[in-house]
């Protein structure tokens, strides 16, 4: 009786190593619900940031500092650039 517990213990642990050197196939790859957001081509404006809409998901970052970083990004693009003087 002895013999087939280590048997048992035997096939169990080549098992596990087939399994883990890939033999057995592999996992497919993840899928994920969340759509991504849409983002217009080519140089973004002010109104581009202000359009986006994230995903609320449970583990992700807080709105309300995401919504503030992005209104003062389109702020800074909304302005105009600077023209610096040249000797």
């Amino acid at each position: 009786m002895e013999w087939l517990v280590w048997m048992i213990a035997v096939a169990v642990l080549g098992l596990a190593a087939v399994a883990a050197s890939g033999r057995l196939g592999e996992l497919p790859p993840t899928v994920t619900s969340t759509p991504v957001a849409h983002v217009p081509t080519g140089r973004l404006s002010g109104d581009d940031l202000r359009a986006v809409r994230f995903q609320v998901v449970a583990g992700g970052y807080s709105m309300q500092q995401v919504d503030e970083l992005l209104d003062r990004l389109a702020q800074q693009l909304d302005e105009p650039v600077p023209v610096a003087a040249s000797d």
